[in-house]
Parts: structure tokens; C-alpha cells; sequence
């Protein structure tokens, strides 16, 4: 899936509070990492598996494993 690093990052801004520990539980995955699929800070051990490309908006991101975007999504949905 292709998606603008704005449009991810504006994703991350409209969560409500404590979202990132509810997807992150929800996933069985490291807070950080949630973080980092957002434009986070990124450490070694905690990497996500998307790549960026420059362009418009920040530039493209194409995500590979979605299931932190699809959550993200259904909570704004809420």
C-alpha cells in the first residue's frame, strides 16, 4: 500500500490519546514500533517494514504489513 508521509503523519495526529499503547497491545508489538510506523524516531531494533520514496507530501511511503494503519484507521472511525 502507497501512502503520503503526510497523510500518515496526519493519521498519527488526529489518534486520540493513548492510541499507540491500545494498537500496540492490540498487535502484540513494541510501543516504539508503533511510533515508528508513524515517522517515530527509528532504532535498530525496533524498525518497521516500510520504504520512502521522495515526492510530494513528504514523500511516498509504501507499506508492506498494514495491520498498524488499518487499526489506526478503525479507531478514528470510532
Amino acid at each position: 500500500m502507497n501512502i503520503t508521509f503526510e497523510e500518515l503523519r496526519n493519521i498519527k495526529h488526529r489518534l486520540p490519546h493513548g492510541s499507540i499503547r491500545r494498537i500496540a497491545k492490540a498487535l502484540s508489538k513494541d510501543e516504539q514500533v508503533v511510533r515508528n510506523f508513524f515517522g517515530g524516531n527509528r532504532f535498530k531494533k525496533t524498525m518497521v517494514d516500510w520504504h520512502i520514496e521522495p515526492g510530494p507530501g513528504g514523500g511516498i511511503v509504501s507499506v508492506k504489513d498494514t495491520s498498524i494503519l488499518e487499526m489506526a484507521k478503525c479507531i478514528l472511525k470510532e
